[in-house]
């Protein structure tokens, strides 16, 4: 009998734990799903997306005070559904047993095999910068792997978490997915801390820190997508105009609150001045109006003053700061205006941590050795951009500076493949002809 739930997404962990002891046991019932059960799974997925469309665009803008609907269709919407209609093509093929070569034939007729088997029930801590993407993307790999799952959605996601949770029970039961709210952001460590049989977390590395902390008094093998540092390297043959379009276009989606973002630029000496004019041109005809509802809103309060004195802080330490738009901001709706800084320093706040924010400190290089010392005395990247046509230089900086991904005349593009892995070695090139390489 399956244990009673108690309003199992209420703010306590008893609610936490009764139903994750709903799922589990609704798991141990039906360990292994078959094909047509999972591919219903990931049907129902869809069709939710598509009947809650249009309250989904709604949702996330009024969490953000304004979230440029153009950006959540490209970058969360249409990319969900684009999972799930890859996954359903290859479901059949991936849960197949695999074969594996035997080393020690001693018996004759022995084999190997790989196979496929559902984890049981995962949980998912989602941040609210992408937070139908980075709620919906991982339900269709935990759905096609036979699992249920328990979501966690922000705080700051309050209006799309309260969304999910009333229309999802139309889709699916209790027992195989279900939505936690946590409004006053106070369930991070409860749920955490559950014995899941598997948890993703997507945010920062201090709260990835508490998160594996957490789940290791359960020994729950654990998942982290954490930000970080990423940096661009703009080779002396790369077009500077080309390079500032494809930068200044991924470096304000989302008003640049993105972990794979460009967080600083490397510009050769000479090549600094011509790229703030590009930059200048390009926001003035691509946001002659910030407050545009195209130019997306800082998340909050807390988060926009946090730019501002970050800002503050590098012109109070020697940095040139530039302007890119006319405008001043808006506090009221939150529209940070993008800058340029320039002599940045490793002791400015903009040099120490991640800036979530449209502000693009730019270092200048003469040799690519220079990058090279700098960025690989630093953590690794969780993302790396050259911008150049150079095979030799491109192949240089891949190979000495270890990254969780590469877009080679672009940026944040390899995110989006299907058949690279996401966090390991990979690379995307960008060219006149356009190559997919698996590093």
């Amino acid at each position: 009998m399956n244990a009673p739930i108690h309003n199992p997404t209420s703010n306590t962990a008893d609610g936490l734990h009764d139903q994750l002891m709903c799922q589990r046991e609704a798991y141990l019932s039906n360990p292994v799903p078959d094909y047509r059960s999972r591919v219903r799974d990931l049907q129902s997925l869809a069709r939710m997306l598509k009947d809650h469309r249009e309250e989904i665009l709604q949702a996330i803008s009024d969490d953000f005070g304004n979230r440029s609907r153009h950006e959540t269709l490209l970058c969360e919407y249409t990319m969900v559904l684009g999972d799930i209609q890859h996954t359903l093509k290859k479901l059949k093929r991936w849960m197949k047993p695999q074969r594996r070569g035997v080393d020690l034939n001693l018996y004759a007729g022995a084999r190997n095999r790989v196979v496929p088997q559902p984890l049981g029930v995962v949980g998912v801590i989602v941040p609210w910068n992408f937070p139908l993407n980075l709620s919906l993307a991982p339900l269709v790999s935990i759905f096609a792997a036979g699992n249920r799952a328990m979501v966690k959605m922000s705080d700051r996601s309050s209006r799309l978490a309260a969304l999910f949770e009333r229309v999802s029970s139309d889709y699916f039961p209790k027992e195989k997915l279900v939505f936690i709210r946590d409004d006053d952001a106070t369930l991070g460590p409860e749920f955490s801390a559950l014995p899941f049989n598997h948890l993703l977390f997507t945010g920062s590395t201090e709260t990835g820190r508490k998160v594996m902390v957490n789940a290791a008094r359960n020994l729950t093998p654990v998942t982290l997508e954490l930000g970080g540092k990423s940096p661009a390297i703009v080779g002396d043959d790369f077009p500077l105009q080309t390079a500032a379009e494809r930068l200044l276009q991924w470096k304000l989606l989302n008003a640049g609150q993105i972990c794979v973002t460009v967080d600083y630029l490397f510009l050769p000496n000479d090549k600094v001045e011509p790229f703030v004019e590009h930059a200048k041109a390009i926001v003035a005809s691509r946001y002659p109006d910030l407050d545009s509802v195209d130019y997306t809103s800082i998340i909050d309060d807390a988060s926009y003053q946090r730019l501002w004195e970050t800002l503050e802080d590098a012109r109070a330490k020697g940095a040139r700061v530039i302007p890119l738009s006319t405008s001043s901001g808006n506090e009221k709706l939150r529209k940070f205006p993008p800058h340029i800084l320039l002599n940045v320093t490793d002791d400015m706040l903009v040099m120490r941590r991640e800036i979530f924010g449209p502000l693009l400190p730019i270092k200048t290089y003469q040799s690519p050795q220079e990058v090279i010392d700098y960025v690989g005395r630093r953590p690794s990247p969780l993302a790396l951009y050259p911008f150049t046509n150079d095979s030799r230089l491109r192949d240089l900086l891949i190979e000495r500076l270890p990254s969780g991904g590469v877009s080679v005349n672009q940026c944040l593009l390899h995110v989006g493949q299907h058949d690279l892995p996401f966090g390991e070695w990979e690379t995307v090139e960008w060219g006149i002809t356009t190559v997919a390489m698996g590093l």
